[in-house]
């Protein structure tokens, strides 16, 4: 398995460039870096195919890899919101973010399908379930001959608070319906641990998890939200049993710690402390022999 680390637990664009970005996530030990899709920026709506081209190359000459590519539009452009207007610039969008991965030479693009309730997006307009999941089935489908034509994987991610997919049976049946290879799971570890347990997703969603996301939650908190995802081994996550899980699928793609950095001090700490918490779980590192 590869380590990797998503550009939002970077001080990016704010400190450091992306060739910054980069480096220092090469010499942390990183084999990838994750790459997030927006409105405006190095790679957003607003890039030329070039210009995306460019970023692809710039991490080749650096000697990481792309991971895969994420976006937060995916919340302010549900593909099931309940304005058409919404939902056709999501599809847009989403096209743009298939041709980005490609471009950039990853296969990976996590797709969030749809939500029926956001509570940290401001004035989300709640969609019946029901509604949402066929808004949601009619969307992928229309994204799978553009996926299939860029060899870019439609990867859905288990969102537990979206009030949509609420378990891995329902999520292996969303991904299973559409009889697509290029439909798959990108897993996230702590997006279900409020109330269930990541080890028990993997087993059972097995060789549809194409990408993962890691992330630590603490079941002590009693709050689930962006703010209390922590660093990881500082949680409540029995990794050795998600490893293991892993490892029975068997998995061998990128593991991804996904974190949104505050960026006050030293942000490089972060960057190596990561680093090494993912060698510990990877069974890279051994204690202090006596």
């Amino acid at each position: 398995m590869k380590k990797s680390i998503n550009l939002w637990a970077f001080p990016y664009p704010e400190q450091w460039t992306l060739e910054e970005c980069f480096r220092i996530a090469k010499d942390a030990g990183f084999d990838g870096v994750e790459l997030n899709f927006d409105l405006e920026g190095e790679l957003s709506d607003a890039s030329s195919d070039d210009q995306i081209r460019g970023i692809g190359e710039l991490a080749r000459k650096t000697g990481i890899e792309i991971s895969g590519v994420c976006s937060f539009l995916f919340w302010k452009f549900p593909l099931t919101s309940n304005d058409p207007a919404t939902r056709a610039r999501g599809l847009d969008l989403s096209r743009k973010m298939i041709r980005a991965a490609s471009l950039l030479g990853t296969p990976n693009l996590l797709v969030v399908p749809g939500a029926a309730w956001a509570p940290w997006v401001e004035n989300f307009d709640p969609v019946p379930p029901d509604v949402c999941e066929r808004r949601a089935r009619e969307a992928v489908r229309e994204l799978i001959p553009v996926a299939e034509k860029a060899g870019v994987y439609l990867n859905i991610e288990n969102i537990f608070a979206n009030g949509f997919l609420f378990s891995p049976m329902e999520l292996r049946a969303f991904v299973d319906g559409f009889g697509s290879d290029w439909v798959r799971v990108h897993f996230d570890t702590g997006n279900i641990m409020e109330y269930q347990f990541p080890e028990h997703w993997i087993r059972i969603l097995g060789s549809r998890i194409q990408n993962i996301h890691f992330k630590e939650w603490d079941r002590k908190t009693g709050v689930f939200n962006l703010d209390s995802f922590r660093t990881l081994l500082d949680g409540s996550t029995n990794w050795p049993a998600v490893m293991e899980a892993l490892r029975a699928i068997p998995y061998d793609g990128y593991l991804t710690f996904e974190y949104f950095h505050p960026f006050e001090h030293h942000p490089e700490v972060l960057i190596y402390s990561t680093s090494q918490a993912l060698d510990w779980i990877l069974g890279r590192r051994r204690g202090i022999q006596g």
